[in-house]
């Protein structure tokens, strides 16, 4: 289970970020940071890499963490993902989600093994998600923002499974992009998806 050894290490500093995202992968939506300062007076329960916890967990554990901790959301759309590619568009929201915080952080511990460009004192953590408990708690916030907008999205786009697969390039994901093409919500700098505008053209669903 992950900890705060790491916040510890670096506590006299001054408050401690964890910052982690959701949503590098998967063929269509945004990818979303988050950065989570935990009060060590009031830390909810069950913190843990946000891989290892049901949905249901998640939606629980993310309303108790904004109950009692500082929390800010960075977010790249698809059209920055492109334009940019999708690591340096993930440094961006990772960037965004830190300048979210009032008051902004004295040391932010970042999951992976690079920080962004920013003018932040960090760390790179890798494996951080399970290891460092502030970094636990921004990816359940993370994950939990994505997925939701990933659902709503669904409603508006039936078809391609996002509300189950959460845009991520599952079967069915896949053959809804051979049969029904490409929608403005999907990245097109990613292999599949280009493939899918060449055969469909340009999206035009709205």
């Amino acid at each position: 289970m992950p900890d705060l050894a790491y916040e510890t290490r670096h506590a006299m500093r001054g408050p401690v970020a964890g910052v982690d995202e959701a949503g590098r992968g998967p063929l269509a939506g945004p990818v979303v940071a988050a950065a989570v300062i935990l009060d060590p007076a009031c830390i909810p329960a069950g913190i843990d890499d946000s891989k290892a916890l049901t949905a249901a967990r998640r939606a629980t554990l993310h309303d108790s963490i904004l109950g009692c901790a500082r929390v800010g959301i960075g977010i790249c759309t698809v059209e920055e993902i492109d334009r940019l590619n999708i690591f340096w568009a993930t440094m961006l929201a990772m960037t965004r989600a830190v300048a979210a915080l009032d008051p902004h952080p004295a040391f932010v511990l970042v999951d992976g093994n690079r920080c962004p460009d920013w003018e932040h004192a960090s760390e790179a953590v890798v494996g951080g998600d399970a290891r460092c408990l502030s970094i636990a708690a921004a990816s359940i916030v993370a994950k939990h923002r994505r997925d939701a907008m990933m659902i709503e999205l669904d409603l508006a786009f039936p078809g391609y499974g996002w509300a189950s697969n959460k845009g991520y390039a599952a079967k069915v994901h896949r053959q809804a992009l051979r049969t029904l093409g490409p929608t403005p919500h999907h990245r097109r700098s990613f292999a599949p998806v280009a493939q899918a505008e060449l055969d469909f053209g340009p999206a035009v669903r709205v």
